[in-house]
This record gives C-alpha cells, sequence and structure tokens, in this order.
C-alpha cells in the first residue's frame, strides 16, 4: 500500500558518496536475463574503455498502464538526474538536465545518491510502480538500478528507488519532489530467513531491495512468505521497505511498507501484473498463494472473495499494476 511523507526524506550524508564508490567493487558482465538479487542490465565487458559503459534505453510504459504519462514524467525526472555524459556530474548539470525536461530544475537538490560524486554514471529504470493515484496527485514508485564510474572509469553497479510526487496539471503532471530510498547500513549478522530470500533465485530483488534484506529490518513474515511464494511462482519484487511511502497514500494511516512488513511484486513468471496479456488467472492464483503464506492484507488488480477476514482483499486504481502482501508485527 502507499503513503505520502510529509516532508522530504533527507538526502545522503556528504560522505555517503566517497564511501558507495569505494564500497562497490564488482563490474558487471553480459547477461541475456535477470538474475534474482543481482540484477543485471545492459551487456558490458571488462575494458575499462568508454564504450563499455552501459547505455540503458529510456523506460517506456507497456501495455494496461494507468495513466501511462504520469509514470513516464516521473521517470523522465529521474533518468534525468541519475545519469550523465563524462563530466556532466554535479547538481548544477543535473539541473540543467531537469530544467531542460520542462521541470523544476530545484528537483535536482533532492536526488540524495543519485547524484553520487562520479565522472560518468548510467541509470535504467527497472520498473514504475504507482505508490498512489488521486485524481489530482500520485506518487511512483520509480526502481532503478545505476552504473557509476569508478576510479579506473569501469562501471561500479548500485541503484535505488525513489518515490516522485506529482500533481495534476495541463499539459502534463508536474512532478513537485523526490523521495529517494534510504535503506541504511547492512547488518552485523542476517538471520536465517534473510540469507535464504537473498540466495533464492527464483526471487528477484532490486538494488534498493536488497539493502533492505541486508539490513535486517525486513520483518520475519514477510521473509518467510516470499519464501513460500517462490516454491511455486519466479517473482519480481519492486518495493520492499526503503523508498516507499510513509503513509497510505491519501490517508494518515502508517503504511506497512517502511516497517518492514510488506512487499510489492511487479512481475510473476515473466508477466507484468500490469499487463492484460498475462496467462489467465495467475495474478488471482499469485494473491492467494500471498493470502495462504499469512498475509492479512493482499491488494492487486483484482478483488477477490473468500478472503479469511472481510477486507482480507482489496482493489484500487494504486494497485492496478502489483500485488501487495502486507503482514502484522
Amino acid at each position: 500500500m502507499t503513503d505520502p511523507s510529509p516532508l522530504p526524506l533527507p538526502a545522503s550524508p556528504p560522505g555517503r558518496r566517497t564511501v558507495l564508490l569505494a564500497g562497490l567493487g564488482c563490474a558487471l558482465t553480459a547477461c541475456s536475463t535477470p538474475r534474482p538479487n543481482t540484477p543485471t542490465g545492459p551487456s558490458i565487458s571488462s575494458s575499462n574503455s568508454a564504450a563499455a559503459f552501459p547505455s540503458p534505453a529510456a523506460w517506456q510504459p507497456g501495455p494496461g498502464e494507468l495513466q501511462p504519462d504520469v509514470k513516464l514524467r516521473a521517470v523522465q525526472v529521474v533518468e534525468a538526474i541519475g545519469g550523465w555524459p563524462p563530466g556532466g556530474q554535479g547538481v548544477a548539470a543535473a539541473r540543467a538536465r531537469v530544467a531542460a525536461l520542462g521541470a523544476d530544475p530545484g528537483l535536482a537538490d533532492q536526488g540524495g545518491p543519485l547524484l553520487a560524486d562520479a565522472p560518468q554514471a548510467a541509470l535504467e529504470v527497472v520498473y514504475a510502480q504507482y505508490g498512489g493515484l488521486l485524481a489530482d496527485s500520485a506518487s511512483v514508485l520509480v526502481t532503478c538500478r545505476q552504473w557509476l564510474a569508478g576510479p579506473d572509469g569501469a562501471p561500479v553497479s548500485t541503484g535505488s528507488t525513489v518515490d516522485v510526487r506529482l500533481s495534476s496539471a495541463e499539459p502534463r503532471w508536474r512532478v513537485t519532489s523526490l523521495h529517494p530510498s534510504d535503506p541504511g547500513p547492512a547488518a552485523a549478522a542476517l538471520p536465517d530467513p534473510a540469507l535464504r530470500v537473498l540466495a533464492q533465485p527464483r526471487i528477484a530483488l532490486p538494488p534498493a531491495a536488497v539493502a533492505d534484506v541486508r539490513s535486517g529490518q525486513v520483518h520475519a513474515a514477510a521473509l518467510e512468505a516470499m519464501l513460500a511464494l517462490a516454491g511455486a511462482y519466479a517473482f519480481e519484487v519492486s518495493v520492499l521497505r526503503s523508498g516507499h511511502p510513509l503513509l497510505v497514500f491519501g490517508t494518515d494511516r502508517p503504511s506497512d511498507h517502511p516497517r518492514g512488513l510488506a512487499f510489492d511484486t511487479w512481475r510473476i513468471e515473466g508477466h507484468p501484473v500490469v499487463d492484460p496479456a498475462a496467462p489467465a488467472g495467475l495474478v488471482e492464483s499469485f494473491m492467494r498463494a500471498a493470502a495462504a503464506a499469512g498475509s492479512y492484507n493482499v491488494g492487486g488488480p483484482q478483488l477477490l472473495s473468500g478472503g479469511r477476514t472481510a477486507n482480507q482483499f482489496f482493489s484500487d486504481p494504486t494497485h492496478h499494476d502489483h500485488v501487495h502482501t502486507g503482514f502484522r508485527d
């Protein structure tokens, strides 16, 4: 579920930029299909030449999306901030790229970890999911992976999820604020369910969600449910804790996500939840399996009957593009 944060999330501390480049050391290798928990993007070689740097395609909404231009606007601002050619680093350059879109250049100041101090960067959007969709406002959760040029010029893999807020306007919706994910430091030791989720090849986690699990702040109930679902489905998580609104969007109710008590799934067995061409019954069966795995609150594009409680299943425009699976503490 989703929630508007009343205050912008704080940007990363200045020292994080240096730590980010020093601590992320593995260059990516070419791969034809994404691997869970170490997602790959455009094929690159081990060469340090400029030609080897990733060049991901711009994200485009697929079939079945509600108000696709709202998502596209959110994504374009994130792509403009988080990717730059050699020598294009820095807030001033990011402001110019955002202004070229006709958006508020001050949004670049809210880029946080997207603006690491690297001479070159590439950004690929994994998926843009609604965190909230109302008549005049929206939250779009832009899940992305990013490559930063390291000291030797070779690309270093990282990524984040950005909660992008928008308000209705003509001719296009207007981006009003950005709230990048902040998973926190990795825990010194992880419980067994967390280790099993990170090792499970049928659960694909984007970079921010991997960091959430490694932080030790994802509840065991959510982790065990993911493992149970992986017995029958290969699926891709969009959002766990960080990068999600703090409140259920448009309400004053706390969301389960920031407390590590929920996860959202955007693709099941290779089929986006939003895609009308997905096999009949696939999303429904996944939702029912999530309920059987212990979720008290399963949301998706279909309103299902037969839950253990009157509101175990729910549906609304926000959850047209993903399955929400929530748990009680």
